[in-house]
Parts: structure tokens; C-alpha cells; sequence
């Protein structure tokens, strides 16, 4: 654990690929669902509006968030594996955390789009044969290319990040 609010798991490491490594991520991309509606079950509207750090987006905020995220996740996979090193198409994070969906809709409707999202997901993934996990994507912000494997490990860390801002709000508050 980080003592760094912003990272309160630590920063993504990569790691080289191995099965056990899989069948953990592959967990943390199953059971991220379950584990953020865990983390912000009973907090009432005044606490989802509260940042998890100055500075930080408020919990309400994060939700909404990991959803998007993950949309976009899940479409850099169907992309990097049925296209030839495929351009994904990076998003201004900050500016769809300000946008009206997020302000105004409930965090159940992203919860439940969340469920939904990562049962495709994971099909997605089950399917996937070793030597796929090499395919790549092409990050124009980053300038990069990033294997199949790399965003697993990528998101698999992004959803427990994600989730420990909210549980690491609620410690320190004593919610």
C-alpha cells in the first residue's frame, strides 16, 4: 500500500506473462463489478459528492469513471484483436468526469452498466489463445505500442486502483 492519495495500491507495474498472473487479473477484471459496489454501498449522496483527495474527483465522479474507462477498455480489446496494430482513440478523462451524465445520473446506472460490460469482457477474454496476448494497439498520446497483455495488466490494476480510492476515503473518514 502507498501512502500517496493518488495511488493508494501503488502505480501499475507490467509484468511478464505467466498463468498465475493471468488467473489473477483475469479475477480482478471479473469481480471489479462486485468489489466497487461493495466499496460505496451505503454512503448516502453527501459522501459520493466528497473527493478522495484534494484535488481529486469526488466518489460519484470515480464511478461514473471506471465505466467509462472500461467501455473504452473493452473496445481497445475487440479492436487489437481482430485488427492489425489498430490507432485507439484516446479521451480527455477530466473532461467526461465533468460532463453532465456524470453530474446527474445516479452511480446504480453505471454500476449496473459496469456488471453487464464485464460479463462480455470476460467472454472476450476467455477466448483469447497465448500467443494473442502479443497483439498490440497503438497509443497516439503515449506514442507506444501496448500488447493485449499489457492493458490486461493495465485495467486489472486500474479497476483495484479505482476502487481503493473509495475504500481508502472511507477508512479515513470512518464512513
Amino acid at each position: 500500500m502507498s501512502t500517496d492519495p493518488r495511488y493508494p495500491i501503488g502505480k501499475y507495474e507490467p509484468q511478464p506473462y505467466n498463468e498465475q498472473q493471468l488467473a489473477e487479473w483475469m479475477r480482478d477484471i471479473q469481480f471489479l463489478p462486485q468489489h466497487l459496489e461493495h466499496a460505496v454501498v451505503n454512503l448516502d449522496a453527501a459522501q459520493l459528492l466528497q473527493p478522495y483527495r484534494d484535488g481529486g474527483w469526488n466518489l460519484q465522479q470515480v464511478v461514473h469513471h471506471v465505466a467509462d474507462s472500461h467501455m473504452n477498455a473493452y473496445i481497445r480489446f475487440k479492436l487489437a484483436l481482430t485488427e492489425d496494430n489498430p490507432t485507439i482513440k484516446p479521451y480527455d478523462e477530466a473532461a467526461w468526469a465533468l460532463m453532465q451524465d456524470t453530474e446527474n445520473l445516479p452511480i446504480n446506472i453505471s454500476l449496473t452498466l459496469l456488471h453487464a460490460l464485464h460479463v462480455r469482457w470476460m467472454e472476450v477474454l476467455k477466448s483469447i489463445l497465448p500467443h494473442q496476448w502479443d497483439r498490440t494497439v497503438f497509443h497516439p498520446e503515449h506514442k507506444k505500442e501496448m500488447t493485449v497483455w499489457h492493458l490486461l495488466g493495465m485495467y486489472a490494476w486500474h479497476g483495484r486502483h479505482h476502487t481503493a480510492h473509495i475504500t481508502t476515503l472511507r477508512q479515513r473518514m470512518g464512513w
